[in-house]
C-alpha cells in the first residue's frame, strides 16, 4: 500500500470538542496545531455528565479509567417543586445493565484538564484569535489579531457559537451568494445561566456529599422566571446553577452582553431573587454561592442554533460553531465529541489532501452528523421548553408531561437515544456491553486493508 501524506490540520479552539479531535488525530499521527484565543484556556463551567453515547471512544483512547476517576456514577435526575416533592425524573439504576456503562457526573473543568493533559504542550498555541481566513487550491491561511499568520491544509472551527472561523467562512459565502438565509439570522438568547462549584463542604451540614453516587436535582419554580439545580460531586463539592428566562432578545444584539464561552464574571445582581430560595440538600442557593470561589462562578447567555452550513472548501465547523444546544438535555459537549469522532474518521478515509478529497470528506462528515444532531436538537429544545418555560402555555404542557406521560416511556426514549455510539474507525472497536444493541456504524475500508496487510506481513515474517 502507498503511504499517504496526512493533511496538516489547524484546529481553532481548545474547548472540549477541539481537544477531543486533537486526541483522535494524535492517534492517527495526523499533524495538527490548536490555536486558542485565550491566554491559558482556564476551564470553567459546572456539572456535566457523559454516558454510553461517547464512553466507548474514551475506552478506545485508553482514558476511560481516568474519566471514571474524576466522576461519580449518577443515580438519577429529579425534577422537584419548591417544596421538594418529586414531579418527574429518570432513574439510572438500569443504565449500566442496558448499556454497559455508568452515567458519569463530574465538574466540566476536570474533563477539560483530563483531555488537555494528553495533548503535547507545544501543539496548543494561546492568545491566537482568528480575524480572517483565506483558502484556495493550495491551502488555507489564518490571520490572527496579533498579525501572525498560519498555513495548513484544513482548518477546523471549534471555537464556539461566536466562532471567528465561521464568521470568516460565512462572510466569503455571503459575498458569493452561497449562504442560506437561515444562517444569516441573528442569534437570540432566551435564557441566562449562572453556575458554580463550591469549595469542599462539611459533610455533616450537607450529607449528600457522603453519597458515592451523584444525584442531579432541579427545582421547578412556580410564578418565578427562573429555576435552580444542584448535584453532589467528588471531593465533597457541590455543583449548582440558576437559569433565568429572559423575554427580550436584546442580548443577542449587544456585544457587551454576549459571551461565547463560560465567563468568570459572575454577576449576582440579575440573579439575586433566586439566591434566597431553598435547595433540596439544605440551606439556600446563597449559601452555596457564598462558599464558591469567585473564579469558579461563570455566567453565560444560552443561545440555541442549528446552522445549515458546516463546511466549504478547506474549512469545516465542529461543536457549538455549527450547532449550539441549550443545556437542558446535556447534549452540547457530547455532540461536539461525536462530531470529532466522525470528522476524524472522515479525515482518516480521505486519502490525499486534494480539494476534491477534502470536500468529499467534509460532505461525508456532514451527511453522517447533521440528522443525529438535528434529532437531538429537537429533543433539547423540547426539554428546555418543559423545564425552563414560565409562560402559562409552557406551564400547562409541563404539567401534562410530568403527570400524564409514564416514566417508563421517558426512560425508553432515553435508552433509544443511547444506541447511537459512534467509534473511531482507525482504532480497534470496543465490544458492545450491556443488553441493548448499538446502532450500526459504517465500517472502515482503509482500516480493514491495513489490518489485513499487517497480518500478512506478520505471517511472512513467521
Amino acid at each position: 500500500m502507498t503511504k499517504l501524506e496526512p493533511p496538516k490540520v489547524m484546529i481553532v479552539g481548545a474547548g472540549i470538542g477541539g481537544l477531543f479531535l486533537a486526541l483522535l488525530l494524535e492517534r492517527q499521527n495526523v499533524p495538527y496545531v490548536i490555536y486558542e484565543r485565550t491566554s491559558d484556556s482556564e476551564p470553567l463551567g459546572s456539572a456535566m455528565g457523559l454516558d454510553a453515547k461517547i464512553m466507548p471512544v474514551f475506552e478506545q483512547l485508553g482514558i476511560l479509567d481516568e474519566l471514571i476517576s474524576i466522576s461519580l456514577p449518577c443515580k438519577g435526575i429529579n425534577m422537584v417543586d419548591p417544596n421538594f416533592n418529586l414531579l418527574t425524573g429518570i432513574d439510572f439504576k438500569e443504565y449500566k445493565a442496558r448499556t454497559g456503562y455508568e452515567m458519569a457526573m463530574f465538574q466540566r473543568p476536570r474533563l477539560h484538564r483530563l483531555l488537555s493533559s494528553h495533548i503535547p504542550r507545544e501543539k496548543i498555541i494561546y492568545s491566537k484569535r482568528v480575524v480572517s481566513l483565506d483558502q484556495n487550491e493550495q491551502g488555507v491561511t489564518l490571520t490572527m489579531a496579533d498579525g501572525s499568520t498560519y498555513h495548513g491544509d484544513i482548518v477546523v472551527g471549534a471555537d464556539g457559537i461566536y466562532s471567528g472561523v465561521r464568521q470568516g467562512l460565512f462572510k466569503q459565502l455571503d459575498e458569493a451568494g452561497l449562504l442560506p438565509a437561515s444562517d444569516k439570522e441573528e442569534l437570540t438568547m432566551g435564557h441566562l445561566c449562572m453556575v458554580g462549584t463550591t469549595n469542599p463542604v462539611d459533610p455533616e451540614k450537607y450529607p449528600c456529599v457522603k453519597d458515592d453516587r451523584s444525584l442531579f436535582q432541579r427545582v421547578i419554580s412556580r410564578g418565578f422566571p427562573y429555576m435552580w439545580h444542584i448535584a453532589n460531586m467528588r471531593d465533597n463539592k457541590i455543583c449548582w446553577g440558576i437559569i433565568l428566562q429572559i423575554k427580550s432578545t436584546i442580548a443577542s444584539k449587544d456585544p457587551t452582553l454576549r459571551n461565547s464561552d463560560w465567563g468568570s464574571e459572575g454577576d449576582e445582581g440579575i440573579m439575586h431573587s433566586a439566591f434566597d430560595k431553598a435547595t433540596p440538600i439544605g440551606g439556600t442557593v446563597r449559601d452555596l454561592y457564598d462558599i464558591t470561589p469567585r473564579n469558579e462562578i461563570s455566567k453565560v447567555f444560552l443561545e440555541d442554533k442549528l446552522f445549515e452550513t458546516w463546511y466549504h472548501g478547506r474549512t469545516v465547523l465542529l461543536g457549538d460553531a455549527c450547532h449550539k444546544f441549550l443545556p437542558s438535555a446535556g447534549q452540547g459537549a457530547v455532540n461536539a465529541m461525536q462530531d470529532a469522532v466522525i470528522l476524524a474518521n472522515c479525515i482518516y478515509e480521505m486519502g490525499e489532501a486534494t480539494p476534491e478529497n477534502i470536500t468529499a470528506a467534509f460532505k461525508e462528515y456532514y451527511d453522517e452528523r447533521f440528522e443525529p444532531v438535528k434529532k437531538m436538537m429537537v429533543k433539547s429544545r423540547f426539554m428546555a421548553f418543559i423545564m425552563y418555560g414560565m409562560t402559562w402555555k409552557e406551564r400547562i404542557i409541563r404539567y401534562i408531561m410530568f403527570n400524564w406521560i409514564p416514566d417508563s416511556f421517558k426512560l425508553k426514549q432515553y435508552f433509544k437515544d443511547s444506541a447511537y455510539r459512534p467509534q473511531a474507525n482507525f482504532l480497534e472497536h470496543v465490544k458492545v456491553y450491556g443488553i441493548d444493541e448499538a446502532a450500526p456504524q459504517k465500517p472502515s475500508k482503509r482500516y480493514a486493508e491495513e489490518k489485513a496487510a499487517a497480518a500478512q506481513g506478520q505471517g511472512m515474517k513467521v
